[in-house]
Parts: C-alpha cells; structure tokens; sequence
C-alpha cells in the first residue's frame, strides 16, 4: 500500500516528508522535478509537490481577439496557456506517474482557498480522482504536521474548494472580458492595437484612488492663524498655543493679539487624565503589512512574499489569515520557551513564561481556516529583511500577552487677560506592554514642568502664524490596502497583488499614491459610460456571496450566473458607446506613454528632453534628444528587460538613470552618461556587461519619432 502526499511547494514537501518519516527521507528527482519517499510504521509515502497553480482558466474554444463576452472557459494545465509556466509541465507529468503506484492520496497544501484549488486540480485533472483526504495545519512544525497527518480528514473541503474556484471563475470573466473591451475600443476609434488591462476588484480600487486624487486636486486651501506664547515657568520653558487653534477669522486675530498685548500670564487650571492603554492585538496580514511598511518601510507585496517564506522555513505560522486570535492550542508556553533560547527575545519570552497565567489580547477578526500569525518558536538562520520582518511578528506576539501601558496626560490653562492658551503633556507611567513590542512601542513624551494653579508664567514671546488648510494626504501602500479592506475589495492574499498590478500597467505611481493621467481618465470615462465596471458595492456584494459558498450557504454555481449576467448587461452598454470610449482612452493612453517614456532634460543642449525610441523597423530602443536636428544627442539601453525611470538622477553626474528589471534576475540601475565617473564601481558588479551604444542608422531615425 503506497499513499501519495500532494504539497502546494518543493519547500513543503521537504518538510512534510522530514517530519513524518521515520528516518530521513530520500530524494529522487526526475528531470527538474522532485519528490521524497519515505516510511511511516512501515508504510510507503510518496511526497510529491505542485509548483504553486499547476492549471489554470482557459476558453474552451480559442476566439478572435475582441470577442466579448467570454464565458465558455475550463481548467487547463498552466504550461499550454502560459508560456512562461513551460516548467510546470514536468511536475504534472510527474504526478501522473506517482499516481499509478498510490492507492491512497492525501492533499497537504495550504490550507486556504488558493490551496484548496491547486490540491484539488491535481487530484481532479491530474490524477482523475473525485477525492482525497485533507491535512491542515497552520505551521511547518514536525509536532503540527504529525498532528495533521493522524487526523487528516477523509474527503476534501469543498466549500472552500468551490469558493476559491468561483472566485478564479469571476476573476477571469471581469479581467478578461473588461480588458477586452477596453483594448478593442481604441483599436475600433484608432485602428490601434494597445491593451489596456483592468479587473474585477482592480477597477474600483482604481477609482478609490482617482476620487482621492480629485479630492486633492479640487481642494481649495484656506488661511487660518494659530496664537503661540512662549515663556517660562521658574527656569522651564513652555510653549503654549490659544484654545481656538486654528483662527480662520484675521478679526479675531486681531482682536486676541491685541487683547494679551502687555498682559502677564497664570496658570488658571490644571488636570490630570489617566488612560489605561491595552496591548495590541495579534497580527492578521492586513495589520502585519500596515505595521511593516511604517516601520520597516517593506511594500504589502513584499510583506506577504516573505512572510510566506518565514512559513515555509517553519518560522512562523501561515501567514494568509484573517485570524487576530490565538487559540490556547497553539501552545502558548512551548513557543515561550523557544523564543527564550535566542538570545535577542531571551529577556522579554522568560518574563512572560514568569507569569501566572498567560492570555493574549485578541482583536474580532476571525479566519475559519487559521489562527493569527504567531513566531513557532524554531529557530532559523536569517538577514536583510527578513530578519527585519521576523523581529517584527516575534516583538508582537510576546507584546499581546503583556500588561496594559499607563499614559498620564497633564493639561495646563494659562489665561492671558481672559484669553486661554493651552498647554498638554503626556508621559507614559507605567509602560507594561511597551517593553515588550520594544522599538515598535513608539509614542511621544512630553512632560510639563510642575505647575500648581496660580503660578505666573513669565512671557517671553506671544506670535501668530499664518498657514493654510492642506489637502487631504494620498494613500500609502499600506492605507490603501487597509481601505480595501474597509470595502471588502480583494482578499488579504491579493490585496498587495492587485496594487501592484495598478503600478505596472501605469495607472497610478509613487510611495505616496498618485492616480496617473492615464488612471484618472480611464475611471472618468468608465463613470460616464459604463459606471458599473467600477462599481464598489457591486464588487464587495460579490465578495461576500463567495464568503457564502465557503460557508456552506450558497452554490458555486448560481454565483457564477449571476456574474455572467450582471458582466453581459455592463459590457451591452459598454459596446453601444465603444467608439467614444474608444476615443477617450487613446488621448490618455497617448498622453501616459510619452510621459513615462520621457526621462529629463538633455544634458546636452539644457533645451530638450530625453525620450526612450523604439525602433519598429531595427526592434531597437536607445535614448534621444527630442530638440533633433538640433541635438543629435542619443544614449543606448539594454535590449532585454523592461525599462522604468528612476526618480533621482545620478548621483555622479546628474544624468537621469533607468531601472532595468529582468525575469528571474536582481533589478539594476544604469546611469545614460557612458562616461560616468560612477561607472568603474558599477561596471565591477555587472562585468559581462558592455556598455550600450546607438549606431549611426539609429541616429537618423530619431526625427521621425
């Protein structure tokens, strides 16, 4: 009897098979595919492993481009739609064959709705069975992972299976579909062929974005003015400002300058507020990237990206939940314990395993699936960011089972001839918690001198200044996702994807987020035409009705039609107006493009611009001044990769510098001026890399473009 273990990962099954093995296990491979054998009380286990989605969503008959709807659509392996998903051909086949010699077949990949699909499209499409037992575990754990073993379940969970299959279902039809019309209007306005992507959830987080930055951009500033008194109580210097705050009325103004000119100042009342400060709640992914990026400055993307790699070492739990509890089961004092035997969480994991009892704060938010994320207590070789982010969820793990913080805020009247300024401070008094979250516990402390009612504040200076009401602030890489959270746009494991997704395809830029031309004109044109595409509460209504299939409550499959009928009423209207969409999009698009191709001022001629070319003749790309003839000016670039301009020039010379990403490979920065003092340094860490040039034939183009 041989049973076959599926994992989600390589790294996985590694894993499973070194806990549940009653010796090491043995590696065999078979071209670039991998697999363990192992024996359990005398019983052969195989753990073979998918290389994340090994199928994915297809039409089932090939249409011509600009064809929508589509809604005829099967699983297909990943490699016959995907041409960069060529390596997973060798893992299905694999599969297939360790799958002839099991007669017993369990799914051990995550235990989330991304995992439910992928162990279940390997058993179904691959392996042509109908079902298998189900392990879950939410660590990496030797103990854990026995545990899941012992008492895998004996069928799979299909709720779960159905609500992330429905979920790849909508994804599909919206991303599909709408990109499809969107590209076919320009090309029906223009004769033009462009893509233009947009989704499901990517649409109306764009138009969360664009309605910011209108906001912004009509936000029209007022004056004000705030009162300030310095002085002095015995030898303490003070700072206070009027009650009022900010004064929009210059009569006032005027009137309260000119009511404490001269006059002498006393402390007219003094109070005292003590506030009970309790600890912070587990972390659920949301909060960890929130906190990451105000902390350790890591995009959500790349939170969620090693945070996933801190699972799979057995660092830490599963990362993808929604859970701010921990459940007792987790084992509060053995994680303790092993926090406790490295050196740096030593102090803080002993006091807590001092304690009587142990019991962390929770928050309401609940993950059917997992438990918030937890350090295991394991330990593990890490740096750079990683480490960073480990230091992070270990700090707050201890910190939730700490006592609440006390923070003592003292308030100060001082009258001024009747006038009230203000004076506040706050100390923390007892740090309880604080101590525990360590460098992430950060809060201002101002202490005000000792004041008694009465005392006379010498003043040494009473000033106003004039300032003007702000604009509302932009998002940040970790506000948005929170507010797509609020909306209920998106999961938490595909958040900080589809932020992402906006980035590249030009629709928004920069770490505080700004809606591009191009992303503001596209959700203008959508608002008018074919509001519904961007529609907030129609996505979120979708959202919780998949919530419901998990739940038991509701059918994959009316889900499904209910999808296809709200998309063919959106897209009927979208066909009617496509060629004044059309129209509208191409100005945009036009306009985006020459903006990002465009990289600074030509340090030539100080009169042009520096444009990236493309030649569709020669399938070339170089730099060139657009003041040609004039300037004859021209840089080369790489060949391969995708190009980005980068914000700040050089630091050598002050040409401006690209970012050259290539697949599989670190990105770079090239510096255009080919003589750059800095170019000795950088070329020692590139050395197989020659320097790009443009030829003569290139030059001559350049007027053309």
């Amino acid at each position: 009897m041989t049973e076959l273990i599926i994992t989600e990962k390589p790294q996985a099954a590694l894993k499973i098979a070194t806990a549940l093995g009653d010796s090491k296990p043995i590696k065999q491979t078979k071209g670039k595919s991998v697999y363990y054998e192992i024996t359990r009380k005398k019983k052969k286990i195989i753990v073979g492993c998918a290389v994340g989605h090994l199928y994915g969503l297809a039409e089932k008959v090939k249409t011509k481009w600009g064809t929508y709807p589509i809604f005829e659509i099967e699983w297909k392996p990943k490699y016959e739609i995907d041409k960069n998903a060529k390596y997973t051909k060798s893992y299905v086949t694999l599969l297939k064959q360790l799958g002839k010699e099991a007669t017993e077949f369990t799914v051990a990949t995550d235990y989330d709705l991304e995992g439910a699909v992928i162990g279940h499209n390997v058993i179904t499409e691959t392996l042509k069975k109908k079902d298998a037992k189900r392990m879950k575990f939410s660590t990496l754990t030797k103990d854990e992972l026995e545990k899941s073993y012992e008492e895998a379940s004996k069928h799979l969970e299909f709720p779960m299976i159905n609500a992330g299959e429905a979920r790849h279902y909508l994804d599909w039809f919206y991303g599909i579909n709408i990109t499809s019309a969107l590209s076919t209007s320009v090309n029906v306005a223009t004769g033009r062929f462009k893509i233009l992507s947009s989704g499901r959830v990517q649409s109306p987080t764009l138009k969360i974005i664009v309605d910011k930055e209108k906001e912004i951009k009509s936000f029209i500033p007022k004056t004000y003015w705030e009162i300030y008194l310095d002085g002095l109580h015995k030898k303490s210097q003070i700072i206070a400002k009027h009650k009022d705050d900010k004064i929009f009325d210059e009569k006032k103004k005027d009137l309260v300058m000119k009511n404490i000119k001269g006059q002498k100042a006393f402390v007219k009342e003094l109070k005292e507020t003590k506030k009970i400060q309790n600890p912070p709640t587990p972390f659920d992914l949301t909060t960890l990237q929130i906190e990451a990026y105000r902390f350790l400055k890591i995009n959500p993307k790349d939170v969620a990206k090693i945070a996933q790699d801190l699972y799979i070492s057995g660092l830490i739990s599963y990362p993808r939940t929604s859970s701010q509890k921990l459940p007792k089961s987790i084992g509060y004092e053995k994680i303790l314990k092993g926090l406790a035997r490295n050196p740096p969480y030593k102090k803080e994991a002993t006091e807590l395993l001092n304690k009587k009892t142990l019991k962390p704060t929770e928050g309401k938010k609940s993950d059917p699936a997992h438990p918030a994320i937890y350090p295991t207590g394991e330990k593990g070789s890490l740096s750079g960011r990683n480490a960073k982010l480990y230091d992070l969820i270990v700090h707050r793990f201890l910190a939730v089972f700490g006592e609440p913080a006390k923070r003592l805020t003292v308030s100060a009247q001082i009258d001024v001839n009747k006038e009230i300024f203000t004076l506040v401070g706050t100390t923390t008094i007892e740090p309880g918690w604080h101590n525990l979250y360590g460098k992430y516990a950060k809060f201002k402390e101002v202490e005000l001198p000792k004041m008694k009612e009465g005392d006379e504040i010498k003043v040494t200076k009473i000033y106003n200044e004039e300032k003007e009401t702000q604009p509302p602030a932009r998002y940040s890489q970790a506000s948005i996702v929170k507010t797509m959270e609020k909306y209920n746009l998106g999961t938490k494991a595909t958040r900080a994807s589809i932020l992402e997704t906006l980035y590249d395809r030009g629709y928004i830029e920069g770490d505080q987020i700004q809606a591009t031309e191009l992303g503001i004109r596209i959700i203008e044109t959508l608002k008018k035409y074919s509001p519904d595409m961007i529609d907030v509460k129609l996505t979120a209504s979708f959202e919780k009705e998949m919530d419901k299939i998990q739940e038991g409550k509701e059918k994959k499959e009316v889900i499904i039609e209910r999808a296809k009928k709200v998309l063919t009423e959106i897209l009927k209207k979208f066909k009617i107006n496509e060629q004044k969409i059309g129209e509208e999009l191409t100005a945009a698009t036009q306009e985006t493009e020459n903006k990002m191709r465009e990289l600074g001022d030509c340090q030539e001629c100080g009169k042009g611009k520096l444009i990236i070319i493309s030649s569709k003749k020669t399938r070339k790309r170089f730099v060139a001044c657009n003041a040609y003839p004039e300037c004859k000016t021209t840089y080369g670039l790489p060949q391969q990769g995708l190009l980005k301009k980068e914000k700040e020039p050089c630091k050598h010379d002050g040409f401006p510098q690209i970012k050259v990403i290539t697949k599989g490979k670190r990105p770079w920065i090239l510096c255009l001026n080919p003589k750059c003092p800095g170019r000795e340094d950088w070329k020692s860490s590139k050395p197989a890399y020659k320097f790009p040039t443009t030829d003569q034939a290139e030059k001559k183009k350049v007027s053309k473009k």
